[in-house]
């Protein structure tokens, strides 16, 4: 996913296409008023940085940044924008419930359900853009 020639911004903004597409972009969009070089971070970190390093794939990627967002218990918005990167890069809505779920094991069962309703509302507003 690295080609060397890019910057960290470059790489990072690919990345941030490719895995998040649309949600992506809106939240960069979102902070430009307030907080553009923390936009500038986000592109640059964990997209430039950490997704465009090799070893794991963006869909182990996803499952890993699903469980702990779920696991937070407090990053609802975060999560629905992963759970859509999720299906983006190939993951099936059974294995985003599955890692949620697991998440009741070690998170508790209020960030598991919290981290359910979340999928609900994405899927929910997927199946309502395909129709």
């Amino acid at each position: 996913m690295t080609h060397p020639s890019e910057s960290r911004f470059e790489r990072g903004a690919r990345a941030l296409f490719e895995i998040d597409g649309e949600g992506g972009q809106k939240v960069v969009d979102s902070l430009a008023d307030i907080a553009p070089d923390f936009a500038r971070y986000i592109i640059e970190f964990p997209f430039g940085d950490i997704y465009s390093r090799p070893g794991l794939n963006l869909r182990s990627r996803e499952i890993a940044t699903i469980a702990a967002l779920t696991a937070l218990g407090n990053a609802a918005p975060q999560l629905k924008v992963h759970i859509q990167a999720g299906l983006n890069v190939g993951l099936s809505r059974d294995e985003i419930v599955e890692t949620i779920m697991q998440m009741a094991v070690y998170a508790g069962f209020p960030a598991a359900l919290n981290g359910l309703f979340a999928a609900k509302e994405v899927f929910q507003q997927e199946h309502s853009l395909a129709a």
